[in-house]
C-alpha cells in the first residue's frame, strides 16, 4: 500500500463522485442527471471532473439516446474501482497511524 493519496481522486468533488459510483454494482450503471441532482454540482462543475476521472480510465462515459433524447451513463471501471478500495486503505492506515 502507497503512502500517499492517489491525486485523481483526493480533489473533493472527484472523491465524492467516486464514492458515489462505488455505491453501484460493478454492471451497474448510472444517469449523468441524477448523480448530478445526488451530489448537488452543476452540470459544468461534474463534467469537468468527469472528464478528469475518464482520463485517468477510472469513469466510463457512455452516451446514448433514449429515443430522440440523449443519455449519458456513467460507472466506475474495475481501474477506477481498484483505485478507490486502495485509496480508502491508504486513508484509514493514516488515520489508524495518526491514532
Amino acid at each position: 500500500m502507497s503512502e500517499s493519496l492517489d491525486p485523481v481522486i483526493h480533489a473533493a468533488a472527484r472523491l465524492r463522485i467516486t464514492a458515489k459510483l462505488a455505491t453501484l454494482d460493478a454492471d451497474e450503471q448510472i444517469a449523468f442527471p441524477r448523480l448530478q441532482q445526488l451530489l448537488e454540482m452543476t452540470a459544468g462543475n461534474l463534467s469537468t471532473h468527469l472528464q478528469r476521472l475518464e482520463e485517468a480510465e477510472y469513469v466510463t462515459i457512455e452516451k446514448t439516446h433514449q429515443g430522440r433524447t440523449p443519455v449519458t451513463y456513467l460507472a466506475l471501471t474495475p481501474r477506477g474501482r481498484r483505485a478507490f478500495e486502495d485509496y480508502t486503505a491508504t486513508l484509514r492506515g493514516l488515520i489508524a497511524g495518526a491514532s
